[in-house]
């Protein structure tokens, strides 16, 4: 194959390559599929499984890209002349088991752990994209935080739906002094889409006055205790019904006669402010919000993505994923992809034990104005 002058290298990790998996929609991007023109040129590809649907091999064979057994060769690619100036790791979707918490468990963890190992091999720092939350255990998810920044690598990672254009959209400075934040979410994988929910929360309430706080504890609830502990007053109903004012198409009455089973996520910052994901299992498509200022007033908003395919809301993240490649430069601090990390583990670990879940790992501070 021959490269492209000038355009940056990456090696492309995955779990899996099928139609529709992120995969598809992230590298299928970047290898000219969706009349997408890519900026960075894929020289090497690892997948830690080959489902019999698989497109990877016809994939790579029609763009003349190496498929190569391990990690290490990946991200040697012995066959261009240099090295690589990038890696994205795609760690969703694929055959891997399901904990007593109900948590996939992607091994997003090893494939970090072993590309760092090869970066060592080469003594070479390059920037590194991660799709999605850090892991589904908070131990491994620490020690990645803090192998990132100890060795200085450039890390972005994380949901395309905080990327997304809010409906209707709003004056972003109103969200400096929000204090209170509540986020619609839908469908019954409730990790893979309470974390896209959870990082619109943390995406939205790292913006207050005097930036993010930490978060001192994190409660989940299910079914009949949602609706229980709203009618105690424990989370904002009128934020759910003013979020779902964003939405054209709710059915009429009350959530609660719609949507017997929902799920809550509760964060309590240390700060004093609230943040709340609720999960219906299919009253919306969208995800979307609304947050209160600390004027009393109620800004609400649904996020624009795409319901179907190609799923736009993925090429915005392919591009933002490559000129961060290309320019080296974090787009948001990587704090925000841990603490929404924390945010999901904690919150199913929660509803598994069914108690409030202390968060000392999550005790962290940082400003996106002045960087981490």
């Amino acid at each position: 194959m021959s490269y492209r002058e000038g355009r940056k290298r990456v090696a492309v990790i995955v779990t899996e390559y099928r139609f529709n998996a992120h995969a598809d929609v992230i590298l299928g991007r970047l290898l000219g599929d969706f009349d997408y023109t890519p900026q960075v040129e894929v020289v090497s590809i690892y997948t830690d499984q080959v489902p019999d649907n698989d497109m990877s091999r016809e994939m790579a064979a029609k763009r003349g890209v190496p498929i190569y057994p391990t990690i290490e060769e990946t991200v040697r690619a012995p066959h261009i002349d240099g090295t690589i100036d990038g890696i994205i790791i795609i760690g969703e979707h694929g055959d891997y088991p399901v904990n007593e918490k109900r948590q996939k468990q992607y091994p997003r963890y090893r494939l970090l752990k072993e590309t760092l190992e090869a970066l060592d091999g080469l003594a070479l720092t390059v920037p590194i994209f991660s799709d999605k939350h850090l892991s589904y255990d908070m131990g491994e998810a620490k020690w990645m935080y803090d192998e990132l920044k100890r060795r200085r690598i450039p890390f972005m990672a994380g949901s395309s739906i905080p990327h997304t254009d809010p409906v209707p959209a709003y004056d972003p400075e109103l969200l400096v002094s929000a204090s209170e934040w509540l986020i619609i979410s839908f469908s019954t994988s409730i990790e893979a889409y309470g974390y896209h929910g959870l990082e619109v929360l943390q995406s939205l309430a790292e913006k207050r006055r005097g930036g993010e706080s930490g978060v001192r504890s994190v409660w989940a609830l299910e079914g009949a205790d949602v609706w229980e502990a709203m009618d105690r007053g424990e989370w904002p109903e009128q934020l759910m019904l003013q979020a779902l004012g964003a939405y054209p198409d709710v059915p009429g009455g009350h959530p609660r006669v719609q949507q017997a089973d929902p799920v809550l996520f509760a964060a309590d910052y240390a700060d004093g402010t609230k943040g709340y994901v609720i999960q219906f299992k299919d009253l919306v498509d969208q995800w979307g919000y609304a947050f209160r200022t600390e004027n009393g007033g109620v800004t609400a908003a649904r996020c624009d993505s795409e319901k179907g395919r190609p799923f736009g809301h993925f090429e915005r993240l392919t591009r933002l994923v490559e000129n961060f490649i290309i320019s080296g430069k974090e787009p948001f601090p990587m704090e925000r992809v841990y603490m929404s990390t924390g945010l999901i583990d904690y919150g199913m670990e929660s509803l598994y034990t069914r108690n409030r879940v202390d968060t000392p790992l999550l005790d962290i501070q940082y400003d996106v104005e002045k960087g981490s």
